[in-house]
């Protein structure tokens, strides 16, 4: 699940520095989903520490970059 929710990241990265509208894109959403992976993280140091915190990590760093992203867009269409 953390490998195919993971690949819909790079193209919504993509999408958001290409187009720089923020048109579509719910902020909201996207720190919810960060929330989410910061808890995986938060869970696996806890309680079971294995592999699969790098998957969380990946794809917490990718959420955020597109978080990071929607924040430069809104910039940059409020000055237009």
């Amino acid at each position: 699940m953390l490998v195919c929710f993971g690949a819909a990241w790079p193209v919504s990265i993509y999408k958001s520095y290409v187009s720089r509208k923020i048109a579509g894109k719910s902020i909201l959403f996207l720190w919810i989903v960060f929330a989410g992976y910061l808890s995986g993280i938060i869970h696996k140091l806890i309680l079971s520490c294995d592999i699969v915190i790098y998957l969380y990590a990946l794809n917490g760093v990718m959420v955020m970059t597109d978080i990071i992203l929607y924040y430069l867009n809104k910039k940059f269409v409020e000055k237009q």
